[in-house]
């Protein structure tokens, strides 16, 4: 469950407070897979959507904004 906030989608600024960078949603892979989120100089920001197995279903959920979690 997102927590209200949590996401760019919920509420989260887009401004990383650390490191002052506007963020944009990407897709970012990691050891579980997939997935669509922010990232920033720090690092990681934002992880808006579940886990896909590859890149290419990652990137059809973002252009058709199906990734809501």
């Amino acid at each position: 469950m997102v927590m209200q906030g949590e996401t760019i989608s919920t509420g989260a600024p887009d401004v990383c407070p650390n490191c002052g960078k506007k963020v944009k949603l990407e897709i970012v892979m990691s050891p579980a897979g997939f997935y669509i989120g922010t990232m920033c100089k720090c690092g990681p920001y934002s992880r808006e959507s579940g886990y896909y197995k590859t890149r290419e279903l990652a990137e059809l959920a973002l252009l058709t904004n199906f990734y809501h979690r």
